[in-house]
């Protein structure tokens, strides 16, 4: 099966579950339906917060969603046809509602036994692979690119410096932080908000949130390394083989994506907040590290996404491009 076929056939299984889960919610059914709020879980989370209950189905998660499954179902059947941009702006709507980011945070607590919406996990997890679906069918039916070098390549100078600071960034202004809370240590914030924050947290989930995201953040390393362009010689069947570009770029893009987009709109609130007076300059300074960490979103997200374009370079099929 061509790369093309597959990727068409993984956004019509997308669609399709999307349409039945969404007929059955219409229906009375409230399989994998939550009616949980992100921002407090409430009572029984992993139950969808009572969603039972709910006797009429939002729009949005209804008959919109309904509509917005038919368009893409059209999508998938002339995709051929249009311009790879509408495809690209369908994956961009999937993956923008997946917002991916707080699964780097909620999966890790979650496992830790942190109380956890699992149906809002298991919903925003099947967005998040049809987002890459979409995007992956969007890049075959664009124009036809060179072949790829048949050696791995090397990547600019500046594109790997850009990969250390990824790597740098979440160790530095989120697991030295959130480490130091971990231990009780107010650093950058009051002692009212590390009460708050570290309230119904347990040591496990502390040091789950606290390690998963720098760890996370060193796979940006493949980018520049040998081991993003071929597979190592011990991966079982794949050993010795090209990476396929999509492979990495797909992943590495989204993330970007997903980190600038959540620390510009977090620091557009945050200023929102101190031009309403809803918070102090006092209170700003008092807890200036819960400002800096959404300056370090910001600023990793950056980096992975020059870091990718480096890769994309380097990949490009023209080695005078991948210069130092």
């Amino acid at each position: 099966m061509s790369l093309r076929r597959a990727l068409t056939v993984a956004c019509a299984v997308f669609v399709a579950g999307e349409v039945v889960l969404r007929l059955s919610w219409i229906a009375g059914g409230r399989w994998g339906y939550t009616a949980c709020d992100r921002t407090d879980l409430g009572d029984h989370p992993a139950g969808g917060c009572g969603a039972d209950q709910i006797a009429t189905v939002p729009f949005l998660r209804g008959w919109g969603a309904l509509g917005l499954c038919v368009v893409l179902g059209v999508l998938i059947a002339c995709a051929h046809r249009w311009k790879p941009a509408v495809t690209w702006v369908a994956a961009a709507v999937l993956l923008v509602g997946a917002f991916p980011l707080h699964l780097l945070f909620e999966i890790p607590a979650g496992v830790a036994g942190q109380p956890t919406d699992w149906r809002d996990i298991g919903g925003r997890v099947a967005l998040l692979a049809g987002g890459l679906a979409f995007a992956g069918l969007a890049s075959v039916v664009g124009p036809p690119r060179g072949p790829a070098p048949a050696e791995v390549q090397p990547v600019p100078g500046w594109a790997r410096r850009w990969a250390y600071v990824a790597v740098a960034l979440p160790i530095v202004g989120w697991a030295v932080p959130h480490g130091l809370w971990v231990l009780g240590v107010p650093f950058g914030i009051s002692e009212e908000e590390l009460r708050g924050a570290d309230g119904g947290l347990s040591t496990a989930t502390g040091v789950a949130i606290t390690v998963v995201p720098p760890l996370a953040g060193l796979l940006v390393l493949g980018l520049v390394q040998r081991w993003g362009q071929q597979f190592p010689r011990w991966v079982p069947g794949l050993g010795g083989r090209r990476v396929p570009r999509l492979l990495a770029v797909l992943p590495a893009g989204t993330v970007a994506a997903a980190l600038v987009t959540y620390g510009v709109l977090s620091f557009a609130v945050f200023a929102e907040q101190v031009l309403d007076g809803q918070r102090s300059w006092a209170q700003v300074l008092q807890s200036w590290a819960t400002v800096a960490t959404l300056l370090v979103f910001l600023g990793w997200g950056v980096a992975v996404g020059v870091t990718t374009a480096g890769y994309v370079v380097a990949t490009s099929g023209s080695p005078d491009r991948a210069g130092h």
